[in-house]
């Protein structure tokens, strides 16, 4: 379903749940458009379930048609498929190991979470990092992954309370989802570990560390291991 986004961007709805195999569509589907952009076409911004397209309107290559025309005619020339990725883009990637402690001040919803599952804390952490995720889509804040494949037993609703300042690098769970604060900001998920990684910098080539569709696990480090590599980074 293609739908208007103001004058010029139009949004590509592949689906409306939060599903790993509505999701891994449209990531195939943002490579495939993204391999073949016209220089006119200034971003693909993918979601969990739709692709966003937007046109820079005063590009000297569509001047002569309203920049959504041009957008509509170029799409239809592609003749894609958006009900499934091509065969090569089912194939296994790498998987980002993101080292999290979830001992004392860094986990201050560990026992919540916990209690709400009616199971132990390392059965949480155990749950939490058994599981490959994918990035789902980047939002709410630069460089902040959502990220698939929470276990659902883990699922909780977000704090009626958000707080005002969460840590850099938390690593949360909201409704059914668990992310990563990449800077301290507000946030109302319940933060059950927090990593030492450094997810956002304006100053890298590719400023956010994860990307969407990429894959993702949760590694334990205890707290000896956190302080050895906060300290070390500190004197970088």
């Amino acid at each position: 379903m293609l739908e208007p986004l103001g004058e010029d961007a139009v949004l590509l709805r592949l689906g409306d749940a939060i599903s790993p195999e509505i999701n891994r569509r449209v990531h195939a589907l943002a490579a495939r458009l993204d391999a073949c952009r016209p220089a006119w076409l200034r971003e693909i911004v993918p979601a969990y379930a739709s692709l966003a397209l937007i046109v820079e309107p005063g590009h000297p290559e569509i001047r002569d048609a309203p920049p959504l025309d041009r957008l509509h005619e170029w799409l239809a020339a592609q003749a894609l498929d958006a009900t499934a990725p091509r065969p090569d883009d089912d194939g296994p990637a790498a998987i980002v190991d993101i080292p999290t402690c979830y001992d004392g001040d860094c986990a201050p919803d560990l026992d919540d979470v916990a209690a709400h599952a009616g199971l132990k804390r390392e059965d949480v952490v155990a749950r939490h990092t058994g599981t490959v995720y994918i990035v789902g889509m980047l939002g709410f804040a630069p460089g902040f992954p959502y990220l698939i494949g929470l276990a659902p037993a883990l699922a909780m609703p977000r704090r009626a309370t958000p707080r005002v300042r969460v840590p850099a690098g938390s690593v949360a769970i909201g409704g059914a989802q668990t992310g990563l604060y990449p800077r301290e900001s507000p946030g109302g998920w319940h933060v059950i570990g927090r990593t030492p990684l450094q997810l956002f910098d304006p100053e890298r080539p590719q400023p956010s560390l994860l990307a969407p569709g990429q894959r993702v696990r949760f590694a334990a480090i205890d707290r000896a291991q956190w302080d050895a590599t906060v300290g070390a980074a500190r004197h970088v």
